[in-house]
């Protein structure tokens, strides 16, 4: 199994460990560990609980487009604290829930949080995205919500998506995505973190993966597209949050990068939804 290394999970559990009741850890350590979905995108400084909402939202969203139903049985891959399982098991009945995990630490605390609603079953399992510990055909949906570019491959990753998915299954996907046209401006952010593989984020997948290599990725994979979504604007006031949320000037400096980049267009935050052919 693939080692682990992602500063940003470090930080929100030493929170949880020492300052349980602070911002930070209401905000990206009770549940949702991911960027939210605004729907007014212009908000200029997002309290907690709106932040919460618009993650809540993102969840929602992504169960969504994987066609999640009752009594359908659904893997979510890099489940975090599990704060889409919890989401997905408050909404629907009869269905068994399976969250993935490379890291253990983040495991338990999903096992702390979570609790299935009567009639549900919720199991929580360390693995890696690129070898699922699962059979053939054991999945109605496979979600991967803001994670993929963690993986060590998304082309192994959609392998193992299609093997574990039954016929007609959907696989829903969230990434940072990058417009061909704007391929040029994202070379020195994917040399900084060839660079740099301890950065706060982690070793991140090549940025520079487009709507075009997806489209590719997913055919060969047996997969068809059904859904590639731009909410780029609506993720927005997520940087405005984390820059209130940093604890030091660089930090503060990182997200108004960020936000840029996502105003600019270089990077595109993308929903994607494929269906098992």
């Amino acid at each position: 199994m693939d080692s682990v290394n992602l500063p940003y999970f470090d930080r929100i559990l030493s929170a949880v460990q020492q300052e349980p009741d602070s911002e930070a850890v209401q905000a990206f350590g009770t549940r949702h560990v991911h960027w939210g979905y605004f729907s007014s995108p212009d908000l200029a400084d997002p309290s907690t609980p709106e932040m919460l909402a618009a993650a809540e939202a993102m969840s929602q969203r992504m169960s969504a487009i994987a066609g999640v139903a009752d009594g359908a049985r659904v893997l979510d891959v890099g489940c975090g604290f599990g704060g889409t399982i919890a989401s997905i098991s408050e909404r629907f009945n009869n269905v068994e829930l399976v969250g993935l995990n490379i890291d253990g630490r983040q495991l338990a605390r999903a096992r702390e949080l979570v609790r299935p609603r009567p009639g549900n079953k919720i199991e929580f399992v360390e693995g890696d995205a690129c070898r699922l510990p699962f059979p053939d055909a054991s999945f109605d949906a496979v979600l991967a919500v803001e994670c993929i570019f963690h993986f060590s491959s998304r082309r192994r990753f959609f392998q193992e998506a299609r093997r574990v998915l039954k016929p007609g299954g959907k696989l829903a996907v969230s990434d940072f995505v990058s417009l061909t046209r704007m391929l040029p401006f994202t070379i020195p952010l994917h040399v900084a973190n060839l660079v740099n593989k301890k950065h706060f984020y982690g070793a991140l997948n090549p940025l520079m993966f487009t709507p075009w290599a997806y489209r590719l990725l997913a055919q060969r994979s047996g997969f068809h597209q059904i859904l590639d979504e731009d909410v780029t604007p609506n993720t927005v006031p997520t940087y405005r949050f984390m820059a209130r949320m940093a604890n030091n000037e660089a930090g503060r400096a990182m997200t108004r990068v960020q936000e840029a980049i996502a105003k600019w267009g270089i990077i595109r935050y993308r929903l994607m939804s494929f269906v098992a052919a």
